[in-house]
Parts: C-alpha cells; structure tokens; sequence
C-alpha cells in the first residue's frame, strides 16, 4: 500500500498485490504480555469519569440528558485512548491528553447522534440503545450533537488539526460522499476517499494531538499519521465484513443496513475474501509504523490495531 500524500491520504490500491489472509495472531511479537485489557479498561474508566464531570444534569435540563445520554452509553472509547497512547508514546503524561482525549469522545459521539438522525442513516439502536432521536426527539438530539460539539471545542480550542479532521476537509466530506455514493457504482479509489475522510481523518487526529502534547518530533508525527490512516482504513474493513455475517444483537446496531441501502463497502467492491485480505495487509501496516519506537510504549498501539481487527461488534 502505497501513502502518496499525507495531506489527502490517498491510498493506492492499484499496486498489484493479491493480499494473504492470515489470522492476527501476535505469537512471537515483542509486545506479549501487555495486559491491554487492564490497560483499556483503566483509560476509559478515567475518561468516563471525565466525561461525566464535563455535563453536569443543569438547567435546560433536557439538553443535558440527551447529551449524557449519547456521551455516557459506553462504547470502547478506542479513540480518546488513542490520543492518550500516543501522547505516552514519545513520552507525554496522560494528564496532557486528557483534555482533548474528552473532546474527541464528545466529537465523535456529537458525529454518531447525527448520523443515526432520520434525514442521514435513519438507525434506530447505537451501542445497544436505542438512539438518540427515538429517546428525546430529533430537534433534541440535533441540538445534543450541536452541543456535544461546542463543547468539545472549549477543551481544544488551538488545534486545528482536530479541527481539519472534523469539518468540510475531513469527516464532513467523507460523510456527504457517503450519502452521495448510495445506489452508484463506486470504485476502490472513491471508496477509499469516502473511508479515509469518514473515519480515518479523526483517529489521525487523535494519535498526531497525542504526539504533539507528548512533545514529539516530525518523524514521530508522520509514522502515527499512517498508523492512524492504516487502523482507521482497517476499522471500516472490518466493520464492513462484521456487517454482512453478524446479527444486530451480536453487533449492538442495526445490522445489514449497508445492504438496504445500497452502500458502497469493501466486501461489495473487492469481495468478502479480499476485504479481509486488506485488513490482514492494513493491521501489518500499522504495525510496521511502530518499529521505531519504544517497545512498551508502543505496546498499547499495537494492541489497540490488534483489536480493531479482531473485533466483533
């Protein structure tokens, strides 16, 4: 796979390569041992902690439900912890992360209560509730994005690559050629443009915040922009495959609505045995990004690319 600018992240996927599906497996891997699943459940408990101090149960009180409603319904909280792991990556105190580790949360949370809305995905259930507008209303759930999204920016108001990863040049534009590509014919390239900026361009941000707070250099900056573009890349592989062979119990979402209507997805454009060629091929990817760095400081990276591709829901 080919990185031809890390502005646009456009991926070649015209390369010739036939991808050998393998199982993930970390046998001989130098990061064995790592306790991630302590380590995951330690960084979110101090987050949702976090979480739940920035949206107190005030006066408009019903904006504030909605809000904590969507911000407090669990889910992985993969990419609040990816700022914080990258940030302790090149030798940041998680302290520093905290602040836009929370603000990231509250974006993409902001970004599910949106795209659940009637007029985008029209879903009914998110992370095994239902969604937000079946709960409070769609005014209300469209004023609980909006918030959750101002609110974000009070924790992070100098950065602007969370900023560009967000707006018309990164998950906006993803999400409108999403909405634009349904019922068409769509090649690998636009698929990827749609993925990259939908999901991608937000982990990036994440993990190159992390690495700006941390103190990191250029080099730094540039290996976790590709590890980030690699695992968000995987992610939606993977969350296209488990969409097509997982039921809406086992995945806490309505499952099969790519199929209805009529999305393009990776299974669909490459067929379901190549897709996950490509995620085998994306997890060593981003794997390859974290050589140079401190093997135990890398650790909960590697696990967290690891994880992506093994998920199940």
């Amino acid at each position: 796979m080919k990185f031809n600018d890390n502005k646009t992240g456009r991926v070649d996927f015209n390369n010739g390569i036939t991808y050998q599906f393998k199982s993930f497996i970390m046998q001989g891997s130098p990061f064995q041992g790592f306790e991630f699943e302590a380590y995951m459940a330690m960084k979110a408990k101090k987050i949702n902690k976090m979480l739940d101090v920035a949206i107190p149960l005030r006066h408009p009180l019903k904006i504030n439900e909605a809000m904590r409603y969507s911000l407090l319904a669990g889910g992985k909280r993969v990419r609040p912890i990816l700022c914080i792991a990258s940030c302790e990556l090149v030798g940041g105190d998680e302290s520093l992360a905290m602040p836009i580790a929370c603000a990231i949360e509250m974006i993409r949370t902001a970004s599910l209560i949106h795209d659940d809305l009637p007029c985008m995905d029209n879903d009914d259930l998110r992370r095994g509730k239902p969604t937000n507008h079946k709960v409070f209303g769609e005014s209300t759930a469209v004023l609980a994005g909006d918030a959750l999204l101002s609110l974000a920016f009070e924790y992070i108001a100098f950065f602007s690559e969370l900023s560009s990863a967000i707006g018309s040049k990164g998950l906006v534009a993803g999400q409108i050629m999403d909405i634009e590509s349904e019922g068409k014919a769509v090649s690998l390239k636009e698929l990827e443009y749609i993925h990259v900026h939908k999901t991608a361009k937000l982990l990036e941000a994440c993990v190159v915040c992390g690495v700006i707070i941390g103190g990191g250099n250029d080099n730094d900056i540039e290996k976790v922009r590709i590890y980030a573009r690699c695992i968000g890349l995987l992610f939606q592989v993977v969350d296209d495959i488990l969409d097509v062979t997982k039921s809406s119990m086992e995945l806490g979402k309505t499952a099969g609505k790519d199929l209805v209507s009529n999305k393009a997805t990776y299974p669909k454009v490459m067929g379901i045995d190549e897709a996950k060629n490509f995620a085998y091929h994306l997890m060593n990817q981003a794997a390859q990004q974290l050589a140079c760095f401190d093997t135990a400081k890398a650790a909960p990276l590697y696990h967290l690319a690891y994880y992506i591709a093994n998920r199940q829901n």
